[in-house]
């Protein structure tokens, strides 16, 4: 199954099969650009690749085709940020490779960016450089393998490596490496999907450039399509001091569950990774149907444990761009009584940079009935809201004037979200029904919620008229308190 047919049932599953052939529709659509998440000046991006912290910024690099409003051509492009809610585009940073004299071509698929700081690649000038581990397809050759290329100008430029591949199965599909140092075993690590298979390899090297054999995991989970984009990663537990465990990831699109990410808690040796749960446990790592790809950052300041994934597009053509990016989380691990969780929450890194000239609160007011509340006029805003129920039945949001309702449901201990058109989805809570927070982040055509300390996350599109801007708090059979409520209005 080639990556373009499997993109392709991706966009399917989001309705959106028409985005990967001819655009017969390049109207403009400002309304729906979003403002403080990432998308392109112009043209196609899906995964985010290399996402790595150095000297001060946030270097994000993508899967980009620089020609088209469509997917194709993949090259790596880039962008710069120095608060991930405002970025500056750069020039692409790995270009496709084209060879016309053998009528050949290579395609720069997803992977990861390191920083060497100890030259152990070979690489580097004074100081460490970055590397960057990426999938080479050759679609004329049907085959993937892995590469490696380097930067000794911040990550500006790249130099691919002569001895290209670094692995190389002679296989159709094997592709997505994402690497880490592990100091346990003082050696860089890579896990690599084997998409058919339903399998995560784990490689390890010494220099990035010779790799072994370490150990594979899988299937397990959810094996209903291909699995992509694995990455491993150590995360603190909540409330126990000192206390980790790892967690696995892989995306998974196109099959029955449409768009989806999925994760697995457990413990890893340098080696081997071993799951907690079941063989057959699914944990979705959002509840929403457009997360895809999502990786964790490198090389973070405090060793900050933050993730940012594609939000694949919905029914909707937008225009110059398509495509766009969640916002960064952070990560950390629960202990529940059905064994260790993933809690996401909107990154400490962007809540830093919210302006304070912007920010609107309120306290303990009533709700019975509808209640405005002032978002701006732009439908680009964070909304943070601890809602207590009280004798209401149910109690929640419309936003974009009423394009998507979020409401919790006390009776059934549920947050639901409603975007019309049989497009209503729950999410069932655990503990004692009573307040719940909300945090909204309404990003012109992009939706994302997490609920309670990050324990639910859900990721949407919606594509309200320009002027269907109205935001409101409500209640239903009784009376509600907003016991406290902060928005930023970012749309301007």
């Amino acid at each position: 199954m080639k990556r373009t047919i499997f993109i392709l049932g991706l966009l399917a599953a989001a309705g959106m099969t028409e985005i990967a052939t001819a655009q017969t529709d390049e109207t403009p659509t400002p309304q729906w650009r979003p403002v403080y998440h990432f998308t392109p000046e112009t043209n196609w991006t899906n995964d985010p690749n290399g996402p790595i912290y150095l000297n001060g910024e946030y270097l994000l690099y993508n899967q980009q085709n620089p020609f088209e409003n469509k997917w194709g051509h993949m090259s790596w492009g880039h962008a710069t940020s120095r608060d991930l809610l405002h970025w500056q585009h750069l020039p692409l940073a790995i270009p496709e490779m084209i060879d016309r004299e053998k009528g050949d071509t290579t395609w720069i698929f997803s992977g990861s960016a390191v920083w060497d700081k100890n030259n152990t690649s070979g690489f580097c000038k004074e100081g460490g450089c970055l590397v960057a581990i990426y999938t080479a397809d050759q679609p004329n050759r049907k085959k993937e393998s892995q590469y490696i290329a380097y930067s000794n100008d911040g990550g500006r430029t790249f130099t691919n490596y002569s001895g290209n591949p670094v692995i190389d199965l002679n296989k159709h599909d094997f592709r997505d490496p994402n690497v880490f140092w592990h100091s346990g075993s003082k050696q860089w690590i890579m896990t690599v999907a084997l998409p058919a298979e339903h399998k995560v390899r784990f490689y390890g090297s010494p220099d990035l450039k010779r790799w072994t054999l370490l150990s594979e995991f899988g299937p397990q989970g959810y094996t209903s399509a291909y699995w992509e984009c694995p990455s491993l990663i150590e995360l603190p537990v909540k409330g126990q001091k000192g206390k980790t465990k790892w967690m696995l990831m892989n995306s998974a699109g196109g099959g029955p569950r449409g768009t989806f990410m999925q994760y697995y808690i457990g413990e890893f040796d340098g080696k081997k990774f071993v799951n907690d749960a079941a063989e057959d446990k699914i944990l979705p790592v959002d509840y929403g149907d457009c997360l895809y790809a999502a990786i964790p950052w490198n090389n973070m300041p405090g060793n900050q444990k933050v993730l940012i994934g594609w939000m694949v597009p919905g029914k909707q053509k937008t225009s110059p761009w398509t495509g766009q990016m969640s916002i960064s989380r952070d990560m950390s691990v629960e202990k529940t009584a059905d064994g260790y969780r993933l809690l996401q929450q909107p990154a400490a890194i962007c809540k830093k940079a919210l302006p304070a000239d912007r920010l609107t609160e309120i306290k303990d007011r009533k709700v019975s009935g509808e209640t405005a509340i002032d978002a701006g006029h732009g439908n680009a805003y964070w909304l943070d809201i601890d809602l207590d129920p009280g004798t209401a039945a149910v109690a929640g949001l419309r936003v974009a004037g009423s394009g998507a309702v979020i409401a919790y449901d006390k009776a059934s201990n549920s947050v639901y979200v409603d975007r019309g058109q049989n497009a209503r989805q729950t999410l069932q809570l655990s503990g004692t029904p009573g307040k719940v927070r909300l945090q909204v982040l309404l990003d012109k055509s992009s939706l994302e919620i997490f609920v309670g300390d990050g324990e639910k996350v859900f990721t949407c599109y919606i594509y309200p008229d320009e002027n269907a801007t109205a935001c409101s708090a409500f209640a239903q059979g009784g009376t509600a308190t907003i016991r406290q409520l902060k928005i930023w209005d970012l749309s301007k």
